[in-house]
């Protein structure tokens, strides 16, 4: 779990601490690339907390939804066709998904903690 923690953390310092500037074509690949991930690292809280997290999953997952999103993106753009708009869809339900149900999880988890202590 401490994976994408770390390279969160990595990934925001080297953000703010450097210059580096993406240029404009590429603005569209780094949006959906950067959506993929995120969309990977919530996955990969839920699997946390619902205890099914594996990191050969967690890091092939990681490329493998950057790779094909950024891949579609480049066809899209070749064929004159916004293709990155699937991936767009895709990984936002995917993410909204996700994040509804970690919600759900910490709701029941806070919830019976609070049954247990009035027990007590």
């Amino acid at each position: 779990m401490w994976l994408p923690l770390i390279g969160l953390l990595i990934g925001f310092l080297v953000g703010f601490w450097t210059d580096l500037r993406v240029p404009d074509e590429y603005s569209n690949y780094l949006s959906i690339a950067i959506l993929a991930a995120f969309d990977t690292l919530i996955g990969g809280f839920r699997a946390h907390l619902q205890q099914t997290y594996d990191e050969i999953v967690f890091i092939t997952g990681f490329f493998f939804n950057i790779i094909l999103a950024t891949t579609l993106t480049f066809l899209g753009v070749h064929l004159g066709v916004d293709l990155y708009l699937a991936a767009v869809f895709a990984f936002g339900v995917r993410l909204f998904q996700n994040i509804a149900v970690i919600r759900r999880l910490l709701l029941t988890e806070w919830m019976e903690r609070r049954q247990n202590r009035e027990k007590s």
